[in-house]
């Protein structure tokens, strides 16, 4: 007899494949902000690799019995609500929403991941997104503040709305994901929300830094 699927473990699937079909989307958009066609390849390679990430989330979800439309249409809103409130209006707005938000989601999942069963706890870990992207993202920020200083301070500021935009999504996510979060982090002895929301920030404090942002 073949057991139902984990309900926590489908909607954790459900969010993030469509974060990664909507990352794919709108980074495809942003390469269109770049200064150059090399610059705009490397942010198409990043999109592709959305779009692969989402085939296997997808797959998964399929493979557990469950409906990935159905699975992602309950975050539909709160996803598209971050991206429509922080679309890049220059390229190095651009690279630094990728640097940003990338980074922040691969934190976030990383810790979900080590409270799944394999092959899932896998799998999230392979959705991670290659170090390549993130040192690309922070050298074309480095550069930017290199050729003009006064970049620094509204790339900070910039990076500062996108944290807080994904932190006020963050509820409406929580309301829709129907505890599954909250479930799957409460199977890691020791680990509560708050404890793991001061990693994330910390993470997010030192690659600022490493970015040549203000926190």
């Amino acid at each position: 007899m073949v057991s139902a699927p984990d309900p926590a473990v489908v909607d954790l699937l459900g969010l993030v494949a469509y974060g990664e079909l909507l990352a794919f989307d709108r980074l495809a958009a942003d390469a269109r902000l770049a200064p150059d066609l090399r610059r705009r390849a490397a942010l198409c390679e990043m999109a592709a690799a959305e779009i692969a990430h989402y085939r296997w989330i997808a797959g998964r979800i399929t493979a557990l019995g469950a409906s990935p439309d159905e699975a992602m249409a309950r975050y539909a809103e709160a996803l598209e609500a971050y991206h429509d409130s922080t679309e890049p209006k220059d390229w190095p707005e651009a690279v630094t929403k990728a640097y940003v938000g990338d980074a922040i989601t691969d934190d976030f999942l990383r810790e979900i991941a080590d409270g799944l069963a394999e092959p899932d706890r896998r799998l999230i870990l392979d959705v991670l997104h290659d170090s390549r992207y993130a040192e690309f993202a922070a050298a074309e920020i480095r550069a930017a503040i290199a050729a003009d200083p006064r970049v620094a301070d509204r790339l900070s500021m910039w990076a500062r709305r996108l944290v807080g935009e994904a932190l006020s999504q963050a509820g409406r996510v929580a309301a829709a994901d129907r505890g599954a979060l909250t479930t799957l982090i409460a199977r890691r002895e020791g680990v509560d929300v708050p404890a793991l929301f001061r990693r994330l920030t910390e993470a997010h404090s030192a690659r600022m830094t490493a970015a040549g942002l203000n926190n």
